[in-house]
């Protein structure tokens, strides 16, 4: 990931709401949702959830697929890593088992997802 991306990764986070909705969709899994039960979960409108789907998938961060009439949202796993080890990739020198204990901490839950591709040869 480049820096231009990785802005425009923050950029759709910086907004609460779709902060929100990309937790949301992290705690949905694989199975994702579909936009109309992420508007109602939320109460918000249809038009400005579909607006702040649209900005995340832009980022990199969400899916969609079809599903029947429904659009279905998921977490985009492999871009939250790309941004993930964007903000990782100089950790400690490049010393990736300096930074193991920091996602071991502070993404105990998300480590799994995250460690393997930070410390591939993919980045």
């Amino acid at each position: 990931m480049d820096t231009t991306h990785a802005a425009e990764a923050f950029g759709a986070l910086s907004q609460e709401n779709r902060l929100a909705v990309l937790r949301l969709l992290i705690e949905a899994g694989d199975g994702g949702m579909p936009a109309g039960d992420i508007a109602r979960h939320f109460g918000a409108p249809q038009n400005t959830m579909s607006s702040n789907l649209a900005i995340l998938a832009r980022a990199g961060l969400v899916t969609s697929r079809r599903d029947g009439r429904s659009v279905i949202y998921a977490a985009d796993y492999a871009g939250l890593r790309r941004l993930i080890a964007f903000m990782l990739q100089d950790c400690c020198k490049g010393l990736p088992e300096v930074c193991a204990p920091l996602l071991d901490a502070e993404l105990a839950p998300a480590a799994a997802l995250c460690r393997p591709t930070i410390l591939s040869s993919e980045i």
